[in-house]
């Protein structure tokens, strides 16, 4: 690989590793919203190995979220674990009944959480 071709992966590497913990749970967000759209687009096209290759990343990054949740930080983690447990039952009835709507919930539902953990990472910059 040349150094040129480098250069993208070295950056995004980079920015996860000086990122602060707000702006590091955006970054989770848009990969696993991105890898959401590639399975349901995945899923439409017929593809089930890559919809369920897309799924589990998305779905790993879910598990990452889950686990990292400070059960001692009260009502706000019990919530949020309440959604990430919903959106992980979500993809898998998904994946049982070929229902990309269901992906698309998740993502929405996602995009939402994104939003508001953007705002708090840009007040904390």
């Amino acid at each position: 690989m040349s150094s040129y071709a480098a250069a993208p992966q070295a950056y995004r590497e980079s920015s996860v590793l000086t990122a602060p913990p707000a702006q590091l749970v955006v970054m989770l967000y848009d990969g696993a919203r991105r890898f959401l759209h590639q399975a349901s687009v995945a899923m439409a096209e017929h593809d089930v190995e890559l919809c369920n290759q897309r799924l589990q990343r998305a779905e790993a990054i879910l598990n990452e979220l889950l686990g990292t949740l400070d059960m001692s930080a009260g009502e706000v983690a019990e919530q949020l674990q309440s959604i990430y447990l919903f959106c992980l039952r979500e993809l898998l009835e998904s994946r049982i009944e070929q229902d990309a709507g269901r992906i698309e919930t998740v993502s929405k539902l996602l995009g939402e959480l994104r939003g508001s953990w953007a705002q708090i990472a840009a007040a904390a910059a």
